[in-house]
């Protein structure tokens, strides 16, 4: 057997079920190709964030009922690309917590028949305590985890889903404060057509937290076009009442419809300067990405961005063009600018900070 490099060989080799998911931009499964391929250093990290593969890890060791969690946070280089250290640093203390140097699994010595070391559950359970990769997601990305994870491995819901239920359909009135976040993100994941048709007759009577909560939840998941039509209805009612939160809520939550609809609404606003503030950048650019995939929607976003003082161009642009989909297109976009536009003149002004700087 060859040593153990990488988290995929630990996986592999461990025996152990695994559900990956990204937990950066949105909350979605990744499959293990895709670890092993961005591990092995042969493609760039699909959804990257902030310079970082933000990864949820949920598996389970063999003859172990609970599954155990890691977040893990892997550095990227410029190109979207793992930096090994920290990831191979991190692999040496997985096999020494466990008590086992990888030349010691290969060989099988003192193992359970999971390749583990029988007492390996608690050092793996203990691993993330003072780990520099680990950290913690929001809130909403926790929950969207619990209810995708619990889905995956066909296990029930919480019990704040049906209170959830029952309120959201319109069957049972009451207190909506009550209303847990994690009820919202196991409706949200465990919605049919049914629930989705029934959720879009009522956004627009619902509260606008209730709106809010539940479109952190939408907004890594893929909308129909009823209820994306729906939220699209209501965010620009909040917009029209200066509701802002609620507004750019309803925008992430539509990035998960299909380009006719999500797209179309992008394109809207974009064409309307007074739309166009930092908090509506940000949501399009963190949830709508996929849509920014577009030779003339990126280069009118980044146009956006440009001419708005309070954004911060670059570091959003560089998030971008970290995203393998997007980053040759923003980088054709940035390299043909002209200079008497919005983004030639913030590059303008960026290059002689910068040349100040070095002086």
């Amino acid at each position: 057997m060859q040593p153990i490099h990488s988290l995929h060989d630990f996986f592999e080799r461990s025996g152990a079920e695994v559900w990956l998911y990204h937990l950066g931009r949105r909350v979605e499964p990744c499959s293990m190709a895709t670890l092993a391929a961005f591990e092995a250093g042969e493609q760039p990290w699909p959804l990257p964030w902030q310079g970082q593969a933000r990864l949820g890890l949920v598996f389970r060791l063999a003859g172990v009922d609970d599954p155990l969690i890691w977040f893990l946070a892997l550095p990227l280089d410029e190109q979207g690309l793992l930096v090994p250290a920290p990831r191979d640093a991190f692999v040496q203390r997985l096999l020494e917590t466990l008590g086992r140097s990888a030349t010691a699994l290969d060989q099988g010595d003192g193992l359970s028949t999971n390749g583990l070391p029988v007492d390996g559950k608690a050092g793996v359970d203990n691993l993330m305590q003072d780990n520099p990769l680990a950290f913690s997601p929001s809130l909403p990305f926790q929950a969207l985890l619990h209810a995708r994870a619990s889905r995956d491995l066909d296990q029930p819901a919480s019990q704040h889903l049906e209170p959830v239920e029952a309120y959201l359909s319109g069957q049972q009135d009451f207190d909506w404060q009550a209303l847990g976040l994690q009820g919202l993100a196991d409706f949200s994941v465990r919605m049919d057509a049914n629930a989705a048709l029934s959720l879009a007759k009522h956004m627009p009577t619902l509260p606008s937290q209730v709106v809010i909560s539940l479109c952190y939840c939408l907004e890594h998941l893929e909308v129909d076009d009823n209820l994306a039509l729906a939220l699209r209805e209501r965010g620009e009612k909040a917009a029209q009442s200066g509701d802002i939160e609620a507004f750019c809520a309803c925008v992430r939550a539509v990035s998960g419809a299909n380009d006719a609809v999500a797209g179309a609404w992008i394109d809207a606003l974009l064409a309307d300067p007074d739309a166009c503030g930092p908090d509506l950048l940000a949501a399009i650019a963190a949830r709508g990405y996929r849509h920014l995939e577009h030779a003339q929607r990126l280069p009118r976003f980044l146009e956006r961005l440009a001419s708005c003082d309070n954004a911060d161009f670059m570091g959003v642009a560089r998030d971008l063009a970290l995203i393998p989909r997007l980053r040759l297109l923003v980088l054709m976009t940035l390299r043909d600018v002209s200079a008497d536009t919005a983004i030639g003149r913030r590059l303008a002004t960026l290059t002689r900070l910068a040349g100040t700087a070095t002086r």
